[in-house]
């Protein structure tokens, strides 16, 4: 064999040995990966080349510079080696540099404080004889601060401002009970709707009956709202009418539109628009515009999302066209609505009946008023409707509220036979500003709690 052949031999065997075969499968790979992030290059390479034995096979032209250099690094190296940007074991220590005294920096406002809203009553007065009844409303504050209250056959009357207590009438068994009462925008006279379908008008400064109402109605009335000079009023009949009290023949208007008894009736700030609610369910909006003198007015709006009768109407003071109602026990909801379109705009399951609603007149509040089982008044923050206040103390359902006219304080009344007063919308001095002159005549509201 020759020496040509050998190294052909030889080199097809190197060529299979599996030593020299490159190896694919990760767990075989011998190669080494630096973890660079964990190498100090510039100590590297000073170290490499201030070995001047190292010089030699790897030969690098020196000069004055270059060696004042490398005795710098290796001061700097041996003074110091903590890495830059290294982890630590805990973080350093925050340091406030805010100034707070300078003048230069805005301070935040103050935050509003929030308002005491006390739990409990203020005042509690005897109110004996006051029908349990839902589709009543026998409670009512003028705007001369007096309070009327219809309990049996007699109206009594309350002054705020004094707190003495006289009687305005007391009618005959067969005319009675009184169903409904309502003062007038002046103050001085008040309507009284009766069991027998009359409706009296009484001056109350005089205690004088001025006149009898008679045809309105086939059965009681028990709602009763004013515009201007017209008295609207609702019956177990069904029917609503205007009457212009000015005037002998006093039905000019009649709403025809509920199958059962009208127990709430309000009309708007504008009195364009009236909202009825009935033991039916139904919810009407009415257009004054539209109003028939010969035939039944059309409603502008019929409403049947209620489950239950609807009685608790209140129109929102700051929003003209917002009307809240309030269903019965089978509803428990409030419901919230456009009044130019019909849209409910939202709904709130208070899980009670709810009797009453009133809107606070400086705050974005609303108030209701419920049966069982807490038998409350609660507090909402509209438009989130969020309780902010829960008052209760009345034993039975609380079927009547009355604002007072500076809107703070509101009276209820309910089938426990008690009168309560709660400061529930804050004080006259809490209240938006208001010019002194407009305010003095209700000051003295202070003086009945």
């Amino acid at each position: 064999m020759d020496a040509g052949s050998v190294v052909s031999s030889a080199t097809k065997s190197q060529s299979r040995s599996p030593l020299l075969q490159r190896k694919k499968s990760r767990e075989n790979l011998d190669r080494f990966i630096p973890n660079r992030s964990a190498m100090d290059f510039d100590y590297a390479h000073y170290m490499l080349t201030s070995d001047p034995k190292k010089g030699k096979e790897n030969p690098i032209t020196s000069s004055p510079s270059r060696e004042a250099y490398q005795k710098r690094l290796a001061e700097t190296f041996n003074m110091n080696r903590t890495r830059i940007l290294a982890f630590k074991n805990k973080p350093p220590t925050p340091i406030d540099t805010i100034v707070t005294d300078c003048p230069s920096v805005q301070q935040s406002k103050p935050a509003k404080s929030r308002r005491y809203i006390p739990q409990t009553s203020e005042r509690t007065l005897d109110a004996p004889d006051l029908q349990d009844d839902y589709y009543l409303n026998l409670l009512d504050w003028g705007s001369s601060n007096v309070l009327a209250i219809a309990l049996g056959d007699t109206v009594y009357l309350w002054d705020a401002a004094v707190g003495n207590t006289s009687e305005l009438v007391t009618v005959d068994e067969e005319i009675g009970p009184v169903t409904s009462v309502k003062w007038a925008p002046d103050g001085r006279h008040i309507a009284v709707g009766l069991n027998n379908s009359d409706v009296q008008l009484w001056d109350s400064a005089s205690n004088k009956l001025l006149r009898t109402m008679k045809g309105c109605h086939g059965s009681r009335v028990g709602s009763l709202d004013w515009n201007n000079h017209i008295l609207t009023t609702g019956g177990m009949d069904g029917r609503i009418v205007n009457n212009d009290v000015r005037i002998r023949s006093h039905i000019v208007e009649t709403y025809s539109g509920h199958h059962q008894e009208v127990c709430g009736l309000k009309w708007s700030a504008s009195g364009q628009h009236l909202a009825s609610g009935g033991n039916d369910n139904l919810l009407h909006i009415w257009d004054r515009s539209t109003a028939s003198v010969n035939s039944p007015t059309q409603w502008l709006h019929r409403l049947e999302d209620h489950t239950a009768a609807v009685k608790a109407l209140a129109w929102c003071p700051f929003q003209s066209n917002l009307l809240a109602s309030g269903g019965g026990g089978g509803d428990k909801c409030i419901k919230f609505w456009n009044t130019n379109t019909g849209a409910c705009l939202n709904s709130v399951d208070t899980g009670s009946q709810v009797c009453a609603l009133l809107w606070n007149q400086n705050e974005r509040e609303l108030l209701s008023s419920h049966g069982f089982s807490q038998n409350q008044l609660t507090l909402w923050k509209y438009p989130s409707m969020v309780k902010m206040a829960e008052l209760t103390g009345h034993t039975s359902r609380v079927l009547f509220m009355a604002q007072s006219p500076d809107g703070c304080t509101v009276a209820s009344a309910a089938g426990d036979e008690t009168l309560r007063f709660w400061n529930v919308f804050g004080s006259p001095a809490v209240a938006k500003a208001a010019p002194k002159a407009a305010s003095q005549p209700f000051a003295h509201i202070n003086r009945i709690r």
